[in-house]
């Protein structure tokens, strides 16, 4: 890269990481190829992506970010995961880090709030927001459902008390 690529690059960068919902910094040495790709993708089916740089080039794309306390993560082979779902980068990280020993998790940043690596791996156990959703339109859609099942009861039980009236009548 020349002078004007890594300016473009931090420039780009830059943006991405204010635009993050969550960052997180992993050690990635021993990850072959395949299972990088293979990282890229789950985290791409997350709605995330993984980016992998050099470590001066990050440092100065967090200058101006509020993720800047982060700086000092990115000592040697670095990746950074990102998402703007805050459980998505985590939950995708912490799993494929538990398949793959080589991915160590070093930290991260949610907005302002730098994460050690315990406090990923807490995002990593909330659910995502798709699943929050899912839940609180269960819980709007119950009340609904079982007021339904109230006002069908009485009918029900007309008709089944009806339906043995009328067998009574055929038996005898």
């Amino acid at each position: 890269m020349d002078r004007a690529q890594k300016r473009e690059f931090v420039a780009s960068f830059n943006k991405t990481l204010s635009e993050a919902g969550v960052i997180v910094v992993a050690h990635y040495a021993g990850l072959n190829v395949a299972q990088m790709s293979e990282l890229r993708r789950e985290m791409k089916k997350a709605g995330g992506q993984v980016r992998v740089a050099k470590n001066r080039l990050v440092q100065r794309a967090l200058e101006g970010t509020e993720a800047e306390g982060i700086r000092d993560l990115f000592r040697g082979p670095t990746c950074v995961a990102i998402s703007s779902d805050p459980v998505a980068a985590p939950k995708v990280a912490v799993e494929f880090a538990k398949e793959n020993e080589a991915l160590v998790i070093l930290g991260g940043a949610m907005g302002a709030k730098v994460l050690d690596e315990a406090a990923v791996k807490e995002l990593a156990s909330l659910p995502s927001l798709d699943e929050l959703r899912g839940k609180i339109i269960g819980l709007l859609q119950a009340p609904a459902g079982k007021l339904v099942q109230v006002l069908g009861a009485p009918a029900g039980q007309l008709a089944r008390l009806l339906n043995a009236r009328a067998e009574k009548a055929e038996a005898a």
